[in-house]
């Protein structure tokens, strides 16, 4: 099998790629088949006059991807060739949250048994979310990604041009983004995007009779700069709603032990550290919650439902089989994910 692989020395396309995409054409096309040897890593390193890591890492790819598999003492072999038919998809996030595991679980589970895919998180870093897409734009069949990036200065951006410009590189049949929505991405593709401004509003709407009825002062806590920022988008749409139905309001940066609760204050909290440290604060005061003190968190989990916190959230679940359905079904088009006020004893 080793003269069925061809590298091109004056490609840009690293070795390493190189190499997984000849293996997985030539099984693609017959000419290579089940059971057939695969060249080993010595013998491949010395007739392209590469390094061993090189081969090892392309081969890494094709054993993770169940192309190749490795016997003992024996070499490496081509797998089953129908697995080549699977669809090969790369999920991005930035970063493994519950909220952002709960769509890649439900994604995975209705896409089934007809594809491969692997999670990644770029950290909310350009750079390395950049470094990732020029090692595998090549690779997999479809990429879902979920952007948020961390500017300089620790807020949160959708996108930036570079990542702009290079989503755009990206065939649309093969794109869906996921979370955040964008004007700059050109052609058509799957989008699921949460609208920030109005799913807060709309949400407190739902509830704001309840909210008057108990509260005369809504306090949202924020966090303007953070490793993994959140959209500003956010306050926007808090600051819209208060507005509108004449609330008093404050935005704060965070809940530091010297802060103090107000009675008929309802706090809506968006990092998990500000929810533990609202809630220890009413547990050492001599407020009752959903009495004297509201606590809204944004973003469900199972550990809320439990503890019977109120919460502003969207449907994540239904975000990853609305982007897995819109895949199976061929179906390109942009979708608003469900976003909902659950009401629960807190509040």
């Amino acid at each position: 099998m080793l003269d069925l692989i061809k590298l091109d020395t004056n490609s840009i396309v690293p070795k390493y790629l190189q190499i997984i995409n000849s293996v997985i054409n030539n099984v693609s096309k017959g000419n290579a088949k089940f059971g057939d040897q695969v060249p080993s890593i010595n013998s491949l390193s010395k007739e392209f006059y590469l390094s061993r890591d090189t081969v090892e890492r392309a081969y890494r790819v094709l054993k993770k991807r169940k192309v190749i598999v490795s016997v003992p003492g024996k070499g490496t072999y081509i797998a089953k060739t129908q697995l080549i038919s699977k669809l090969n998809i790369l999920f991005f996030v930035n970063k493994l949250s519950p909220y952002k595991t709960q769509v890649y679980n439900s994604f995975l589970k209705e896409m089934g048994d007809n594809c491969h895919v692997d999670l990644q998180s770029y950290h909310s870093d350009e750079t390395l979310f950049l470094e990732l897409m020029t090692k595998y734009k090549s690779v997999y069949d479809y990429f879902v990604i979920m952007p948020h990036f961390r500017t300089e200065n620790l807020s949160h951006r959708s996108f930036t041009k570079k990542v702009e410009a290079v989503i755009n590189e990206l065939p649309k049949e093969n794109l869906i983004l996921l979370d955040s929505k964008s004007s700059q991405i050109e052609g058509e593709f799957i989008e699921v995007y949460q609208d920030y401004e109005n799913d807060i509003f709309s949400a407190l709407e739902s509830g704001k009779e309840k909210i008057a009825n108990k509260y005369n002062k809504l306090t949202l806590v924020y966090p303007k700069t953070t490793f993994y920022p959140y959209p500003s988008e956010i306050v926007d749409g808090f600051r819209a709603f208060c507005s509108k139905f004449c609330f008093d309001f404050e935005i704060v940066e965070e809940i530091s032990n010297e802060f103090q609760l107000e009675n008929k204050s309802l706090y809506i909290t968006i990092e998990e550290d500000d929810l533990v440290a609202v809630m220890n604060l009413v547990r050492k005061s001599d407020y009752k919650l959903g009495v004297n003190v509201g606590v809204i968190s944004y973003n469900d989990t199972p550990l809320k439902q439990v503890l019977g916190i109120t919460v502003i959230s969207c449907d994540f679940e239904a975000m990853g089989v609305q982007a897995a359905k819109m895949i199976t079904e061929n179906v390109k088009d942009k979708v608003k994910a469900p976003f909902f006020y659950i009401d629960r004893e807190s509040a």
